[in-house]
């Protein structure tokens, strides 16, 4: 495991921002696309950004294993003798990326003892980074000028603001919702991009129903848990990292503090 110091964490996000580079490059030009066994779709962009960071994380960590999602067909009993390995999404929000909205990121995490303790989500189009480090606190860099992200409380007074990816999600989420609070919906591309909203106050929370990987969210988790956010599966269970066969991640709340009674906003009749 490497110290967990401000010059790995500023190698990584040279890293990423080198990694969006390339994908900026790619994104001025029609891409081929490939349908994965999984029915999503994967670009070449996808795969030239999964080999450089690949290559630039083991030219910084040599000792370091890398598990990225196009190439993490690891069995189980080999990944769990892992103490600490890199976590990355070469291209978060591919099809964003092919729909040409500017909403897709590259997202590398540092994963010790099964939880994410270092994490960068770099945002090449928008052009922002939010990076964040286990007990060194969590930051937005944009134009240079690092703001460091503050914990925020949630207001009682307005709508509880929820990040989605589409409008349909939006009625999906509001279905087991409780119906005698008031909601705001804020549509976002990737995963990672809507985490973000909530790291910057624009929403309360991130709720996904639908299918996710762990590298998905492991930046996220960093980045909210350094802030006094959570995040946590629709049965109030934390999210896991390389403890299952299967990387997908269950159904999930990201919000923007624990001190919150989350459980009020779901229907009771959803646990029964």
């Amino acid at each position: 495991m490497p110290i967990l110091t401000t010059h790995l964490l500023q190698d990584v996000i040279h890293i990423a921002q080198q990694a969006g580079e390339h994908l900026r490059r790619f994104y001025q030009h029609s891409v081929s696309v490939q349908i994965k066994a999984d029915n999503t779709p994967v670009t070449e962009a996808d795969l030239f950004a999964s080999q450089f960071l690949t290559e630039k994380l083991t030219a910084l960590t040599p000792h370091l294993p890398i598990l990225s999602e196009e190439n993490c067909n690891i069995p189980l009993a080999e990944r769990q003798a892992w103490e600490s390995y890199w976590l990355i999404d070469p291209l978060d929000g591919t099809q964003q990326f092919i729909n040409r909205t500017d909403q897709f990121s590259v997202l590398i995490s540092l994963v010790k003892n099964h939880q994410p303790v270092l994490g960068v989500i770099h945002a090449p189009i928008l052009g922002y980074t939010y990076y964040a480090m286990k007990g060194f606190g969590a930051y937005k860099l944009q134009e240079g000028k690092p703001c460091k992200l503050a914990f925020r409380d949630i207001a009682l007074d307005r709508p509880l603001r929820i990040a989605v990816g589409s409008a349909a999600t939006a009625e999906k989420v509001r279905s087991i919702l409780n119906p005698n609070f008031d909601y705001a919906f804020h549509i976002c591309g990737s995963s990672s991009l809507k985490s973000t909203l909530v790291a910057d106050g624009v929403c309360d929370c991130y709720i996904r129903l639908g299918r996710t990987g762990e590298w998905d969210t492991a930046a996220a988790e960093i980045l909210l848990a350094e802030m006094g956010g959570v995040v946590f599966d629709l049965n109030y269970q934390p999210l896991t990292y390389n403890q299952r066969e299967s990387f997908v991640n269950p159904n999930f709340l990201m919000g923007v503090t624990r001190d919150f009674r989350w459980d009020n906003i779901f229907r009771s009749d959803l646990s029964e």
